[in-house]
């Protein structure tokens, strides 16, 4: 070949190759909406095989996108949502707990808002959070622009509760479910002609087991097919529930793709389904073993959802397994986002998967871990936490232990484990408690509830399962309430106390106090209201009932930053007993 026709050639390629950066370069960058329910099991679905419950927005999901067959999360909630956030196993990134503190995962972990919003996407997260309330574990110190709901691990009320927006105390606008939709629906509405991200982790079938009257009624007197195969015994009221509550979120989800086709964005957004962790209580679940709490399959097994219309294949499967960690990876490779993070991530990508031919893909397991109870899934074996092997294509309930059958397979994943726990104990070693934080001087309000205190004296908590809970009984000034907290900077603060009180204890007078820092504060106004939530629980609750707590001005607060204990205390109880507690707000001023 000739000089000129080599130079010709190589010409076209180059003029190719720069039409292909360029067109990539230029293309717009695809919208993503993330939905999560909160305590749905894999078979809560129609798409699943549950004839008990219709579920056709979630199923068009999965019928117009890929499904992933087998796709694992962890057992419990905010495990989950930190692997999401980050792509890394939370046991790597400090998630021991649902609640006191130990929700909250490593500051040095990068999150996919914020990395979408460094490549320019507006962000937005509206419903239950569960990974820190206060800044910098706040949604807003995360990468997420704006945050409605609430960021506790469950919530005591879903009919216009008390929430907040931005770190602000506000009050709900009707069923949570459907108010989180609405603030999903305006946000997509305002950010249709930009790139936006948005993160709804729905806070149902979580209980307390509230719905609507429309879908109860659907379910109440309903006889049911499909139930739960196990000798535990299945609270059939308490299906009912749940399945009425997952009917609402689908309701939810056919209100987002309506919006989605009205504004001409289905082309242009990927759209994913999953759930945090297992049924919260024993009820079908494809005959798997095991619910929410659990390393068995059924504790962690979820559907997966994605749609890209015209972008990724319709009526996809994928047998291949994957998790929480790889959510990620993927989003950040569909969408040509680079991922500048510092720590190697545990989660794959899983485009090839949605793309391509899967034959070439190169199989890993997936590990589930609780409170010390780890499990490995491989594509064909699970691991339990009690070192029994089972085969998962044909026993899916985990009833033939295949351990001696199959010493080989068994061997080398009891080997894998012992390894995974062995690099663990490195992420804990010389850990201490960690404080909560307050006055991060980049944010104006701090959330101090009753959640993350600890009572003294005959102060007690309102339920031994502290996310929704308030102090009462206080009954002596020698009782007091302490925050383990650190201050990160110094500033005046204007605190308001969120209470209860009965008329016969007015003008008893408290006193908050952080290192050499005092304000005291009378009791003027007298709000007794009784406890609330059994009159719209369709199944009575474990968790702690709510009252309607108001607040109080506590005054103005210097604050030195340093570690040590903020402590509220009655200097003088005027009647029987101080007020209940709720929360104390702090605004930076200063």
């Amino acid at each position: 070949m000739r000089f000129g026709n080599i130079l010709l050639l190589a010409c076209l390629v180059f003029s190719c190759s720069d039409k292909v950066a360029e067109k990539k370069a230029t293309a717009p960058k695809p919208n993503i909406i993330l939905i999560m329910s909160d305590d749905q099991g894999w078979g809560d679905l129609s798409i699943s095989g549950n004839t008990n419950l219709s579920t056709p927005h979630i199923d068009a999901l999965a019928q117009n996108g890929v499904s992933f067959q087998n796709f694992y999360v962890q057992p419990v909630c905010s495990p989950t949502r930190a692997e999401l956030l980050t792509g890394r196993y939370a046991a790597h990134i400090g998630v021991y707990s649902t609640s006191e503190g130990g929700e909250r995962f490593s500051l040095e972990e990068s999150t996919i808002a914020q990395i979408f919003k460094n490549a320019g996407y507006k962000t937005a997260a509206y419903g239950k959070w569960h990974s820190g309330m206060q800044p910098p574990y706040h949604p807003n110190a995360r990468g997420f622009d704006d945050y409605y709901g609430f960021a506790s691990g469950h919530w005591g009320n879903y009919f216009s509760p008390m929430l907040e927006h931005n770190g602000a105390i506000v009050k709900g606008d009707g069923f949570l479910v459907d108010d989180l939709t609405n603030k999903g629906i305006d946000f997509i509405a305002k950010n249709q002609d930009q790139p936006f991200f948005l993160y709804l982790p729905y806070n149902t079938p979580h209980s307390p087991m509230q719905v609507p009257d429309e879908f109860w009624n659907r379910f109440e007197n309903k006889a049911l097919k499909m139930k739960y195969q196990g000798t535990e015994g299945e609270n059939e009221n308490f299906t009912k529930a749940a399945l009425a509550m997952v009917e609402n979120i689908d309701y939810n989800v056919g209100r987002l793709t309506q919006k989605l086709k009205e504004l001409g964005l289905e082309e242009n957004t990927i759209l994913i389904y999953l759930s945090d962790n297992g049924p919260n209580d024993w009820r079908w679940n494809g005959r798997m073993r095991g619910k929410k709490g659990s390393t068995d399959e059924g504790g962690v097994r979820t559907p997966f959802f994605m749609q890209w219309k015209n972008n990724i294949p319709k009526g996809k499967t994928v047998d291949q397994i994957a998790g929480t960690i790889d959510i990620l990876p993927t989003l950040a490779s569909l969408a040509n986002i680079d991922m500048p993070i510092e720590k190697q991530i545990d989660g794959r990508d899983l485009k090839p998967l949605i793309l391509k031919d899967s034959s070439n893909w190169n199989p890993r397991p997936i590990i589930n871990y609780w409170q010390g109870k780890t499990s490995i899934r491989t594509q064909k074996y699970r691991l339990d936490y009690a070192n029994r092997l089972y085969d998962m294509d044909v026993d899916p309930g985990q009833v033939n232990d295949l351990s001696t059958s199959k010493p080989v397979v068994h061997d080398s994943l009891v080997v894998l484990k012992n390894n995974w726990l062995s690099e663990l104990g490195k992420y804990h070693d010389n850990e201490e408690p960690r404080p909560f934080t307050l006055g991060h001087p980049d944010f104006t309000y701090t959330q101090i509830p009753a959640r993350d205190g600890v009572p003294h004296g005959h102060i007690k908590r309102s339920n031994k399962y502290p996310n929704n809970t308030f102090f009462t009984n206080w009954t002596s000034e020698k009782d007091s309430i302490t925050w383990d907290i650190e201050v990160l900077a110094d500033g005046e603060f204007e605190v308001e106390l969120y209470y209860t009180c009965p008329e016969e204890s007015l003008d008893s007078r408290l006193e908050l106090g952080f290192g050499e820092s005092r304000l005291s504060s009378k009791i003027t106004k007298a709000h007794n209201p009784p406890l609330t939530g059994m009159e719209n629980d369709r199944e009575p609750r474990m968790e702690s009932y709510v009252k309607d707590f108001i607040p109080m001005d506590l005054g103005r607060i210097k604050l030195k930053k340093g570690r040590a204990a903020l402590t509220l205390k009655a200097l003088d109880i005027k009647g029987k007993v101080a007020p209940d507690v709720r929360l104390l707000l702090f605004r930076r001023i200063i």
